[in-house]
């Protein structure tokens, strides 16, 4: 459940800290004082959408905090992502600067707003204000039968299995449509291929044979410069190493005259032992240098021929391994694609897994449908719509992303009376009504420790509106329950109340939500019944409706 929500910079809050209980609180205050704020607030704390418009003017940024207490299904999740503290609890923090930066936090570390919003959905379930609109659309009323099901996981299963069977038979379609083209670019592709297969250049090979053909086209300049630099140093009549050496020896003995040129023998020893290993290194490299004609005719062919290759397919010659590569790829794919009779035998198989899990869907749907039905045509009796009867229709229709059949829900707003689309015979306030007892209903059915109302009792007075406040009561018997309201007879019935109202500071106007005592309580409940002017019948009814 929700512990503690602390507000900072939002919107027109300065700063609000509020501590909450178990069972069933609600927010009530004049219209415009800022009852929402507390739902956007949270709703942002729980990986919401927000900008830079949230932070309160001339503040330099917005905070959210909320801290849940943990339960074994949220501590897993907490373990799994690796934010687990020892309190076994979850505190979630939103902080959104004047710039639009946002930042976000799970127990004092960094988070995502996706993992924000995936561990919130686990914490908090919030029924806004215009769920009954949403009501009236054929998509939300398929998604709440299946919410309510527990069906979400085998729906999206369909939509996958869908959309696999739809771009198989797509890819079929338009090879069908295109035959022609498609065996022509075969036939392109099948021949560039070849290409590439009968001049067979591996990777590197281009490098390496250039390198080759490089050498044997200037072997007799090799040859003659090695062997000139070779009689230079050992082999001529007066040979560079033979006269160092020489040196070395006549410096070595004055050395032991004067020490001073011991600096001048010790730069030329490592120049003679240089010299003396380039000799080495050069009559090597004599003995495997040769010239060879034939290898080198037999290398100027194969480079003309790569370098023809090259031309046909504009690419440079050492890119000509990759492109066999990715033309013998293409070629795979265009023979793949072109088996017409493969891919029928591959769609009517993909149409086949779609068909099982659809048609298993449907099941579990009239199933759910017919479950739902007769809880919310109960709860209307108690909502003064007695007689009243609310069904789901399953119209069957084509195979689609969402299944085999259309929900639509229906209503008969009292006896006698042969229920239709709920969207063209529910007046507004018999709208709220279903809207209000499908919200409670479909509660009951999830995990979720904290439930939220938004002005969900819009469009309902009267004895309904208190019938309204028992069933969130008795529902916050189970969970906590969170409820802004305009209805006393609502308030009344809660636990905990709290009172949002506008203050002016310095020129702004400031929102403030404050925990109501028993004595406050009568005068903000007496506020709701008689409005601006408080009279004691006010105060006298007030006090009635809180003892009831």
């Amino acid at each position: 459940m929700l512990r503690t929500l602390t507000i900072r910079d939002f919107v027109i809050v300065d700063a609000i800290e509020l501590e909450f209980s178990r069972g069933f609180s609600v927010f009530t205050g004049e219209t415009g004082a800022g009852k929402s704020i507390l739902i956007d607030a949270l709703a942002l704390a729980l990986g919401g959408r927000g900008d830079a418009s949230v932070v309160r003017e001339g503040a330099a940024k917005a905070d959210i905090t909320a801290d849940f207490a943990g339960t074994p299904e949220i501590q897993g999740w907490l373990e799994h992502y690796e934010f687990a503290d020892e309190d076994g609890g979850a505190l979630l923090r939103r902080v959104i600067d004047n710039n639009g930066r946002s930042k976000a936090f799970i127990n004092g570390i960094a988070a995502t707003a996706t993992q924000l919003r995936e561990l919130g959905e686990m914490l908090i379930d919030i029924h806004g204000q215009h769920a009954h609109q949403s009501l009236l659309k054929n998509d939300a009323q398929r998604q709440l039968l299946d919410s309510q099901a527990g069906l979400l996981d085998e729906a999206r299963a369909v939509a996958a299995a869908f959309k696999s069977w739809s771009a198989l038979a797509r890819q079929r379609e338009e090879f069908e449509r295109n035959a022609k083209n498609v065996l022509l670019e075969r036939e392109r592709l099948e021949w560039q291929v070849n290409e590439l297969d009968k001049l067979a250049l591996k990777p590197g090979e281009w490098t390496e044979i250039s390198t080759e053909h490089s050498r044997l086209s200037h072997a007799a300049s090799l040859i003659g410069g090695a062997q000139e630099t070779l009689a230079a140093l050992s082999e001529s009549e007066a040979p560079m190493l033979s006269q160092l050496t020489s040196l070395n020896l006549k410096l070595g003995k004055l050395v032991d005259v004067d020490a001073g040129l011991k600096p001048v023998l010790d730069a030329l020893e490592p120049a003679r032992i240089q010299m003396q290993e380039a000799v080495y290194a050069l009559n090597d490299y004599l003995s495997r240098v040769e010239l060879d004609p034939a290898r080198l005719q037999q290398l100027e062919l194969r480079l003309e021929a790569v370098h023809s290759t090259a031309r046909k397919f504009r690419v440079q010659p050492e890119e000509l391994p990759q492109e066999q590569v990715t033309l013998s790829e293409q070629l795979k794919q265009l023979a793949d694609a072109s088996d017409v009779d493969a891919l029928r035998a591959q769609e009517e198989k993909l149409k086949a897994i779609y068909m099982a899990l659809a048609q298993k869907l449907s099941k579990a749907r009239t199933k759910a449908a017919t479950a739902l039905s007769a809880a919310v045509t109960a709860a209307m009796q108690d909502l003064s719509m007695a007689g009243g009867t609310f069904s789901i229709a399953l119209h069957a229709g084509e195979a689609a992303s969402y299944g085999l059949e259309q929900v639509e829900f229906m209503v008969a707003g009292h006896a006698g009376v042969a229920p239709r689309p709920l969207a063209k015979v529910a007046s507004g306030g018999e709208l709220a009504r279903i809207a209000l007892a499908i919200s409670v209903i479909a509660s009951t059915a999830t995990s979720t420790p904290t439930l939220i109302f938004d002005e969900v009792d819009s469009g309902i007075g009267g004895g309904v509106a208190e019938v309204v406040g028992r069933l969130l009561k008795r529902l916050g018997q189970e969970r906590q329950v969170l409820c802004v309201t305009h209805l006393p007879q609502v308030a009344s019935q809660a636990n905990q109340h709290f009172q949002v109202s506008k203050r002016s500071e310095g020129g702004k106007t400031l929102s403030q939500i404050d925990g109501l005592d028993a004595k406050s309580r009568v005068e903000e409940i007496a506020r709701m019944l008689g409005g601006l002017e408080i009279t004691a019948t006010t105060r006298k009814h007030a006090r009635e409706l809180l003892a009831s």
